[in-house]
């Protein structure tokens, strides 16, 4: 499975704002290797980033 993410830039007078990764569905790999991507809202830009999906051990470790 893969995440799929907008990346929002943020808009001030701090160029040393980080952008927003908003994840706005999911992504899975077919045999042939294509992808079925699956949105649960359109980013405003149209641009698309997808990348593996982190494990829940992960995910865990980078909250901390």
């Amino acid at each position: 499975m893969k995440e799929v993410f907008t990346i929002i830039q943020k808009n001030g007078n701090n160029n040393n704002k980080k952008p927003f990764w908003q994840k706005i569905g999911v992504a899975f790999d077919n045999s042939d290797g294509s992808l079925n991507v699956l949105l649960n809202c359109i980013p405003i830009d149209g641009r698309l980033h997808i990348r593996d999906a982190k494990s829940e051990q992960d995910k865990a470790a980078n909250d901390k």
